[in-house]
């Protein structure tokens, strides 16, 4: 390591050290930033690669129920709760928007935890990886639901790591704004975050060994009890749930295999030769629901041999230190997959699992469908697709300009959203505003050319409009 290479490692780690940030953060930083500044490749080429042609399905597991009981006493529910939803025009955190009625993903997902617990008589702890921006509010709407607080924490939190200039790899000051200077490090963290915390210890002594991981805001990833026995039976170390793309997933990340393993290849990092292959649905079969399931004790270990953090892959996010001001000064996020560690276990394996549990809100668009008649939610917490059939094939699209924000979707749909159920395509071009009662059928695309709005009246049915 050159003098100047060693002059930037101190400068980085002076700065997460004056920020809080325990050693194993600083490491696995540091090794992402060497990486990235040494020419490594943060893409993964289509050569590399070999399609994954079937796996195990999810349906076929039901004689493992009974197993799936047995390890639910040694289970955590583990919930990433770090998002802002800022692509929504939310300040807080994503997990506290209201998706029917009153209750938010967070009180559907404490419901869901709760009603295990009655049921099966087990204790299952719920654990939330938050960031410093979703602890104080998230702990704080927690602490409406009775019997949830056990012997462990509710939560620990995801580290932050520098935002690096594109040119210098020197870290970003902002004066006006010092936060905008640090970035989350992608929730590939958990590993390092959950071990640096403390509690990957405390849960084993607890006797807890499996760990069901998924995303705050997808209210159809909750606890299966066939999936959970299959995973304890055969003595996996990690288990990726995946689902069946369609030509609407063609943009997410899909599995693959590289050497003999199973790996995770996310957008970016995919070369723009390899974007058809990328892209190819029946090339490359399945996409990652971000539901995973870890043996505590392999994570350990891992972790035991691999003190900069498990080694994942480095992923560079470009982005403006301001979001929404782009002549503010560029800068470089490095960001880690949690998904990706399914290469750093031997043995890993994935399962392929019903559309159902997998219903993430990233846009407005997703909000609205969620909080539409096409969802049902179940008296155990889970919000479901009511035919999963046609959600799989369902498009909503709203035009960014009048319903980009959570603000604006609801002063469009100010009693609801409409009936989806049977719709095939929702696509609205320009501002209208929405009666109650209004009920969608198959294909409506909707044009609002003047400037004034287009009222969609009170029970209206909408069927081949344009």
């Amino acid at each position: 390591m050159s003098a100047s290479d060693e002059s930037l490692d101190r400068l980085h780690r002076e700065r997460m050290l004056a920020e809080g940030m325990p050693e194993v953060a600083i490491r696995s930083f540091l090794r992402a930033l060497r990486f990235v500044r040494e020419g490594g490749g943060t893409t993964l080429a289509e050569g590399e690669l070999e399609p994954v042609e079937a796996l195990p399905r999810a349906d076929g597991l039901s004689d493992f129920e009974d197993a799936g009981r047995e390890a639910l006493a040694r289970t955590v529910v583990l919930k990433l709760n770090g998002g802002l939803g800022t692509s929504m025009g939310l300040a807080g955190p994503k997990s506290l928007l209201p998706v029917r009625g009153d209750a938010t993903f967070l009180d559907l997902i404490a419901r869901q935890v709760l009603h295990l617990r009655d049921r099966e008589r087990v204790r299952l702890p719920l654990l939330l990886m938050n960031s410093f921006r979703t602890r104080a509010p998230s702990l704080a709407r927690l602490e409406r639901h009775d019997g949830l607080v056990g012997r462990l924490p509710l939560d620990f939190l995801q580290h932050r790591v520098p935002r690096i200039d594109p040119q210098t790899f020197e870290p970003v000051d902002w004066p006006d704004n010092p936060d905008l200077a640090w970035c989350p490090p992608g929730h590939g963290d958990l590993y390092a975050a959950i071990a640096s915390s403390g509690l990957l210890g405390r849960l084993l002594e607890e006797g807890i060994r499996y760990a069901f991981v998924s995303n705050a805001d997808n209210l159809g990833g909750a606890i299966d009890l066939p999936i959970l026995g299959w995973f304890a039976s055969e003595g996996l170390p990690f288990a990726m749930e995946v689902a069946e793309r369609t030509a609407a997933d063609r943009k997410g990340g899909h599995l693959a295999r590289c050497g003999g393993r199973l790996v995770l290849r996310e957008s970016a990092q995919c070369a723009p030769e390899d974007v058809p292959s990328f892209q190819d649905i029946e090339r490359h079969r399945y996409f990652n629901t971000n539901n995973l399931w870890l043996d505590l004790e392999a994570v350990a270990r891992a972790l035991e041999s691999s003190p900069d953090g498990l080694p994942l892959p480095v992923m560079t996010n470009a982005k403006t230190v301001v979001s929404d001001d782009p002549d503010s000064p560029r800068c470089l996020q490095l960001e880690t997959a949690m998904g990706a560690a399914i290469e750093c276990f031997e043995g890993a394996q994935a399962i392929c699992v019903s559309r159902e549990r997998f219903a993430p809100v990233k846009t407005t668009a997703d909000l609205l469908a969620v909080r539409s008649d096409a969802f049902e939610l179940l008296d155990d917490g889970r919000l479901v697709a009511v035919d999963a059939e046609a959600t799989r094939r369902r498009v909503i699209e709203l035009d960014d300009r009048f319903y980009r924000s959570v603000e604006h979707l609801d002063a469009r749909f100010p009693y609801g959203p409409p009936s989806l159920a049977k719709a095939r395509l929702l696509k609205v071009e320009g501002d209208h505003r929405f009666g109650q009662d209004v009920v969608v059928l198959g294909d409506v695309h909707l044009v609002a050319d003047g400037d004034e709005p287009v009222e969609v009246t009170d029970g209206r049915v909408l069927e081949g409009e344009r």
